[in-house]
């Protein structure tokens, strides 16, 4: 089968296109035949061995990349089940968190695929499990987002943001959106009630004070993100930082954390968990019209290395999908 592999940690250069073995799934697995994947910021992370500090954990690999085919997000048809599996059947469309998503087949667990709903083209399922789930996590479970609540998303255009606007919508918030002046109007679409253009206004001034910020840029101090949180209101760190450093966004999480212990706001680093539960509570939002994934472009696979750099200059709006034909 075609596939993206990755052979040394690098620049999205590392990545190609190579004939490999299809994966082999196991009897609590799937096998998918991939229409698309998406990319995240995971994602250059992984390629790039970034920061390299993470390398010490083991499931990036240390010396060289423990995954040969990259990518996680995926949407496609499921052509072969283990033994064990009794939820899903050849034929069946899903969407989900696929190991070597960047290929023509690609193994998953069966507890991270759900059933593709209707009204999702097989890009736009691709584009969901990663971020989508990134954004309910934070907002509904770690940030305990609630009818009420003013929340406010930096980094409101991009795949996290743009799942995280709807989703705290959902879930009954005033959310204010923090965006280039280009994609305001996409925002306040998206639900937000305010958007504002990082160009001209400072969302840490501390005019207006939120119950929850979902914090996926990182790009102002720690101090004064807090300025703009109510006294018990809670900060949620998702920001991936930039490529080429030793610590990357670990030092910024780890004065959070000590923070933490000494104040009345919640500073929460969190790190996103596939399951099929919080699959299935995203495709009811697409199912009810309450969420719709939103694309920033599209490439075919073999265009992986070029799609992964614009993914890196941090200024996508919306996801960005690979095809595989």
């Amino acid at each position: 089968m075609k596939a993206i592999v990755q052979e040394r940690f690098g620049t999205p250069d590392v990545l190609r296109l190579a004939d490999v073995d299809p994966p082999v799934p196991g009897p609590d697995d799937v096998l998918v035949r991939v229409a698309a994947a998406a990319l995240n910021p995971y994602d250059w992370h992984m390629v790039r061995g970034d920061p390299l500090v993470a390398r010490l954990t083991g499931g990036m690999g240390l010396r060289r990349p423990a995954a040969l085919v990259a990518g996680v997000d995926a949407a496609g048809e499921v052509t072969a089940v283990g033994a064990s599996v009794t939820e899903l059947r050849p034929g069946d469309v899903v969407l989900g968190f696929c190991a070597g998503a960047l290929a023509e087949y690609a193994r998953a667990r069966a507890d991270r695929v759900v059933p593709k709903p209707a009204r999702l083209s097989v890009e736009q399922a691709a584009a969901v499990p990663m971020a989508a789930v990134t954004a309910l996590q934070g907002l509904r479970d770690v940030g305990g987002v609630r009818a009420g609540h003013r929340v406010l998303i930096n980094g409101a255009a991009g795949g996290v943001g743009t799942y995280g606007v709807q989703i705290a919508t959902a879930l009954g918030a005033e959310v204010t959106g923090v965006c280039s002046a280009a994609n305001r109007e996409l925002v306040r679409a998206l639900g937000a009630v305010r958007a504002i253009d990082y160009a001209v206004e400072d969302f840490t001034d501390g005019r207006v004070r939120y119950d929850v910020i979902l914090d996926n840029v990182g790009n102002h101090p720690l101090g004064r993100v807090r300025r703009a949180l109510t006294p018990t209101g809670t900060l949620l760190l998702n920001a991936g930082g930039s490529p080429g450093r030793v610590i990357g966004p670990l030092w910024p999480i780890a004065r959070a954390a000590v923070t933490d212990r000494f104040v009345r706001q919640r500073l929460r680093p969190f790190l996103s968990t596939p399951n099929r539960a919080d699959l299935l509570a995203i495709t009811g939002y697409v199912d009810d019209g309450r969420l719709t994934p939103v694309i920033d472009r599209t490439y075919p696979l073999a265009e992986t290395a070029e799609a992964l750099r614009h993914v890196e200059r941090g200024h996508t709006r919306g996801k960005v999908v690979i095809t595989v034909p």
